[in-house]
């Protein structure tokens, strides 16, 4: 079973009903004990950095994530739930993530460029990656978002987008996955992100997505 995280920020529906769609089984949840019995966890998230993480302190959630981070479990966050899984960010000054990777996270550079960044752009995406297996290079992933994650280490970015500057789009480093994109809002290719890291887990895919 896959454990997506319910702190009280982000759209959980849009993310449930694409696991459902691939016959996936989940559990939208709030409480550490059942994030803790999970075989994977899914942290999504909209909204800025520092409310996420007063939210998931809060709920006693930090704890939590962290040690099935430490116990090798698979973890997925999607869009500022990519954020949380780093040290800091820009938005929030003196809060501190999760930091399950070195690197911290930055506003995008006022060069005549529209902010947030939203709508579909493409992917360059590292050869080998597990995240997007079956994936071709060049596909196209739904965004919305005003900072991106700068990796302090290159070898555990997945892909990379370009808007204006070159930014991280996914990362992947042992157990640890995120992706800046909404992947339930993406489409098949977005279901086959969510396919793959269900497969990673373990965890049989009932339905697939391309």
């Amino acid at each position: 079973m896959i454990a997506i995280v319910d702190y009280g920020m982000g759209n959980l529906r849009s993310v449930e009903k694409a696991f459902e769609k691939l016959g996936v089984p989940i559990c939208v949840t709030s409480t550490p004990e059942e994030v803790a019995g999970a075989n994977a966890v899914v942290v999504p998230g909209v909204g800025a950095f520092g409310d996420a993480m007063h939210e998931l302190e809060k709920r006693n959630l930090t704890a939590v994530v962290t040690d099935q981070a430490a116990r090798g479990i698979p973890l997925l966050g999607i869009c500022l739930g990519l954020q949380v899984f780093f040290e800091e960010s820009e938005e929030s000054p003196g809060i501190r993530g999760l930091g399950l990777l070195s690197g911290k996270v930055k506003r995008f550079p006022k060069m005549g460029l529209k902010v947030p960044h939203m709508g579909w752009n493409s992917l360059t995406i590292r050869e080998g990656s597990r995240l997007f297996d079956g994936i071709p290079d060049g596909s196209f992933f739904y965004f919305v978002h005003s900072y991106y994650v700068e990796a302090q280490a290159s070898e555990c970015i997945a892909a990379w987008c370009e808007y204006g500057i070159r930014f991280t789009a996914a990362v992947e480093k042992d157990n640890i996955f995120g992706v800046q994109f909404h992947p339930e809002k993406s489409q098949k290719v977005g279901l086959q992100v969510l396919a793959n890291f269900a497969r990673i887990a373990g965890i049989k895919v009932e339905r697939p997505a391309i």
